[in-house]
C-alpha cells in the first residue's frame, strides 16, 4: 500500500484553517474523480451518470456517490456489455488511477498555509 503522510514540524499547529484547507482540497479531489468516473459510467439514458455527486460527510471525510437503485449492480457486473469507452468498475478505476491527483489537490492549499 502506498500512502502520503503529511508531517508537521511543530512550527504550525493544526488549526481550523488547516483542517478547512485540507477538507476543501479533498472535495476538489473527489470532484475530479467524479468527472473521471462520469466518462466511464455505463450509458443508456444518462440517469446513472447524472446521479453522481460528491458528498462530504465530515471535515476530512467524503465520498463519490452514484445514487440509483442499480448503481452498485452496474458497477460490479463484469459480464454486462457497455458502449465503447464505458465499463463496469466505473468508480473503482478512476479512484485508483487518480489517487495521486487527489493527494496533490489536497496538498495545494496546505503547502501555501505551511509556508506562510
Amino acid at each position: 500500500m502506498q500512502y502520503t503522510r503529511f508531517r508537521f514540524d511543530g512550527r504550525r499547529q493544526w488549526t481550523s484553517r488547516g483542517r478547512r484547507l485540507a477538507s476543501e482540497g479533498l472535495e476538489k479531489g473527489l470532484e475530479h474523480v467524479l468527472g473521471e468516473a462520469r466518462r466511464l459510467v455505463p450509458l443508456d439514458e444518462g440517469t446513472l451518470e447524472r446521479s453522481g455527486k460528491v458528498v462530504m460527510t465530515g471535515p476530512l471525510n467524503g465520498a463519490v456517490v452514484f445514487d440509483t437503485v442499480y448503481a452498485a449492480r452496474q458497477h460490479e457486473e463484469l459480464s454486462w456489455k457497455h458502449l465503447p469507452g464505458r465499463s463496469a468498475k466505473y468508480l473503482e478505476i478512476p479512484m485508483n488511477r487518480e489517487r495521486q491527483v487527489v493527494l496533490d489537490l489536497m496538498a495545494v492549499g496546505l503547502r501555501r498555509w505551511l509556508r506562510g
